[in-house]
């Protein structure tokens, strides 16, 4: 059996958030359901943990030292120098 990837996981989750909400499922059936979606959430913060994880190190420099720095989406080229509170 070939390896789940998180977006694999992500995929059933969501079906599975749809089965349950749907309230269609007899509730043995939504006991399960229930129980699978638990595990594949659990999987999928465990490989967000490692990826993480992996991105930390990727983001060390030659000294070991971390240099953090924000995400920036498309959403934050807002110059926020503007956005200074008044103190007047």
């Amino acid at each position: 059996m070939a390896k789940k990837t998180f977006e694999q996981a992500m995929k059933q989750l969501e079906q599975i958030v749809q089965d349950l909400e749907s309230g269609d499922l007899p509730l043995e059936k939504g006991i399960k359901k229930f129980e699978e979606g638990i595990q594949l959430s659990k999987f999928c913060s465990k490989k967000l943990d490692e990826t993480e994880k992996r991105i930390t190190i990727l983001m060390q420099d030659p000294d070991g030292e971390l240099s953090e720095e924000p995400f920036a989406s498309e959403n934050d080229d807002v110059d926020s120098e503007d956005e200074a509170p008044d103190n007047a």
